[in-house]
């Protein structure tokens, strides 16, 4: 059997009527950037997450950079940032020519550890930036006490985790912004590149929607310097289509986890580490990640077996070159840096069957017997 580690083929087949209808819309309308597909979604997705307001964007980094700047973040201050996380996360900090200060990652759920966030505050910190890593959002009570303790901003970066909600409440609403990639892969994906942003302010939200189109609301008249970051209609046309399944999508997610976690119990593998997920959130499952200490040979295995497997992430932002500057060392964040050799992603995706669950597993279970 071949299991891939994503299959965006079977999605597209049952849903290719309704997208290639959407797409020769745009194109018969000659109506190709922020039109009326990107605010027809822009209201979709708001009313999906709970929140008063969205703003379509061209990716997931443009939605932090926006967020971020608009709240005033510039050179000289400082975020929080989970070390282990893409790098997007960070880059966002340092579009704004700010400073991404890295805090280790919690040992049971992957996301910042939130008892070690307030040493990392200083005088120029101005931000928390959470990760909803995985599909799992962070412990937000702690993260939103921290800040108030403090006078500083929450942004949440969502862009693992559409539809996740923690204590019954929808992320992207819970910080003062909510930042969301659409890149193909994720939980709800464009084809393509897309991105937005999330907030109850009405004041953050009129600015972001400025800043997205050079400054500008009312054509040619420029209140601001602004950027490009604006919705394609192809990519807000496609993702129309699947705001319609999204719930169903991350309902047969959830099953699937739910039976990986309940067949590795089953097997009584100890070698494998399986997600562990607090009572009080309901996780979205972009990613199914296990550990193991024998990363390598255990996806080099699977991978000859027919099952594909990923790594998120094998290097923390702190070992990255990229922030070589912050002059990190390996052994600052331990959990990240121990955890990223032992982390594998496997095959996650809603069109599984349980018979390809069932072989991933027992795949595994034959590489340790």
């Amino acid at each position: 059997m071949n299991v891939p580690f994503v299959d965006l083929k079977t999605q597209y087949q049952g849903i290719k009527e309704e997208i290639l209808s959407e797409i020769n819309e745009v194109l018969d309308s000659t109506a190709y950037i922020c039109g009326k597909k990107a605010k027809k979604f822009e209201e979709g997705f708001a009313k999906i997450h709970d929140v008063k307001h969205s703003v379509g964007l061209s990716t997931g980094t443009d939605a932090l950079h926006v967020a971020l700047h608009a709240l005033g973040i510039k050179q000289g201050d400082e975020v929080i940032v989970p070390a282990n996380t893409y790098i997007a996360t960070a880059e966002g900090v340092s579009l704004c020519y700010a400073t991404p200060v890295f805090v280790d990652n919690d040992e049971r759920t992957y996301n910042i550890d939130v008892n070690k966030i307030e040493a990392a505050i200083t005088p120029r910190t101005k931000a928390i930036l959470p990760v909803h890593l995985y599909g799992q959002p962070a412990e937000m009570d702690t993260i939103l006490d921290i800040a108030a303790k403090h006078k500083l901003h929450v942004v949440e970066d969502c862009s693992q985790a559409h539809l996740a909600t923690y204590k019954g409440k929808k992320i992207g609403g819970l910080g003062v912004i909510g930042t969301f990639s659409f890149y193909p892969g994720k939980n709800l994906g464009a084809y393509g590149e897309g991105g937005a942003v999330t907030t109850n302010d009405e004041k953050l939200n009129d600015y972001m929607l400025k800043y997205r189109q050079h400054g500008s609301i009312e054509k040619y008249v420029h209140e601001m310097v602004g950027h490009n970051y604006r919705m394609e209609e192809i990519q807000a046309g496609v993702l129309n289509v699947k705001l319609k399944y999204i719930e169903k999508w991350t309902d047969m997610r959830r099953k699937n986890a739910k039976l990986y976690s309940k067949t590795f119990a089953d097997m009584g593998l100890n070698q494998v580490v399986t997600p562990y997920h607090p009572e009080n959130v309901d996780p979205v499952y972009h990613l199914y990640i296990i550990r193991v200490n024998d990363r390598e040979k255990l996806s080099e295995y699977l991978n000859k077996n027919g099952v594909q497997t990923g790594l998120h992430y094998p290097l923390p932002l702190h070992m990255q070159q990229a922030y070589a500057h912050l002059n990190y060392k390996p052994e600052d964040f331990p959990v990240a840096a121990k955890y990223a050799k032992e982390i594998l992603s496997i095959p996650m995706y809603p069109e599984m069957t349980e018979e390809m669950i069932h072989y991933v597993c027992n795949t595994i279970k034959k590489f340790y017997s």
